[in-house]
């Protein structure tokens, strides 16, 4: 009896085993059958890349940044299979600062790197997206704060300035541009609230969130309501009333979690609770 219990046991994990590697070959299947459609056309139909490298800085951080930022705003959806020799090749290097900056990638959450095979874009994690709201709420709603205790007549007339340049870029066709924006706006008040690196943490935290807010951009009102959002902080801090700005503050920062449903719904294969 003893014996017949252990070999139904080794069966049983035996199976879970290959039902795990089946999974794991569909999702890699998935994702190199994307990159014919998807990655070779962002970078092989893309006019040389290698003499905008500035020669003067070193070429991993350049080519972590381009690809952070083509991952981030979904030029690079997950399950997009990056070649370290194509890209070797597209930016004129060795595959080793390719390698370096595909590692850094890694270590922020936003690509999979399977040994020996090949580096995958990562699905959105709705975890790490709700990690990196909790921190940057909690940081956020402390500078808002700090900046409405105080009088900085020349910080509210530059996200002034920020709000109204936002505010002619809702056509989804400039998006990019009111994304930039967006950065610039709650950067200058880090800054103003003596806190500047504070705002590189949570923008390295920030990958997965980031994502997530990519998918809801082009949703009908969504960037008059980043802009309604905006100008309430910026109120608020003008009129010295501390509650009021956090408040504003925390209502800004949870509109993209709260649609997390309807974001799962519309891209099933992009996200994963992990």
């Amino acid at each position: 009896m003893l014996n017949t219990n252990i070999l139904v046991f080794y069966r049983c994990k035996y199976r879970a085993r290959r039902k795990v590697r089946r999974r794991r070959r569909c999702w890699y299947a998935r994702a190199e059958s994307r990159f014919h459609s998807s990655f070779s056309m962002n970078l092989n139909d893309a006019p040389p890349v290698a003499h905008r490298l500035d020669r003067s800085r070193h070429a991993a951080p350049q080519v972590f940044e381009r690809l952070r930022a083509m991952i981030v705003s979904l030029e690079l959806a997950p399950g997009s299979v990056l070649s370290r020799a194509e890209l070797a090749a597209q930016y004129g290097l060795s595959q080793t600062p390719v390698r370096d900056a595909l590692i850094k990638l890694g270590e922020e959450g936003l690509v999979d790197i399977f040994p020996q095979h090949a580096t995958v874009v990562s699905r959105i994690s709705v975890s790490a997206a709700q990690q990196a709201h909790f921190l940057r709420r909690s940081i956020e709603i402390e500078v808002v704060r700090t900046l409405a205790a105080g009088r900085d007549a020349a910080l509210i007339e530059r996200l002034r300035a920020c709000i109204d340049a936002q505010s002619r870029l809702l056509n989804p066709a400039d998006n990019e541009r009111f994304v930039l924006l967006d950065q610039d706006f709650h950067r200058q008040m880090m800054e103003a609230a003596c806190v500047p690196q504070l705002w590189e943490l949570v923008r390295r935290r920030s990958g997965h969130i980031d994502r997530l807010r990519r998918l809801t951009l082009p949703v009908e009102g969504k960037t008059s309501a980043v802009v309604r959002d905006h100008t309430a902080i910026v109120d608020a801090i003008e009129a010295n009333d501390p509650d009021a700005a956090q408040a504003a503050m925390r209502t800004h920062l949870s509109g993209t979690l709260s649609q997390i449903d309807q974001i799962r719904a519309d891209h099933p294969d992009f996200l994963t609770d992990h």
